[in-house]
């Protein structure tokens, strides 16, 4: 399979964003650690990671949590 991320926004709702995918998770989450200031700047709240079409874990905030 291949991983790559799903994009949500403020209300939940899939959004756009970059259409990468990667071999593996660890190279899916490394992308991402170096990607998501941008994302967040671009509208994008949360993420989901997807093995295919599985859901590996998410929905995940961008935003800091107190």
């Amino acid at each position: 399979m291949s991983f790559r991320w799903r994009y949500l926004d403020e209300s939940g709702n899939e959004t756009t964003g970059p259409d990468e995918t990667f071999a593996d998770q660890a190279e899916a989450e490394s992308w991402f650690t170096d990607i998501w200031p941008e994302l967040l700047d671009g509208g994008v709240h949360a993420v989901t990671l997807l093995d295919g079409a599985a859901e590996v874990y998410g929905p995940m905030s961008l935003h800091e949590q107190s």
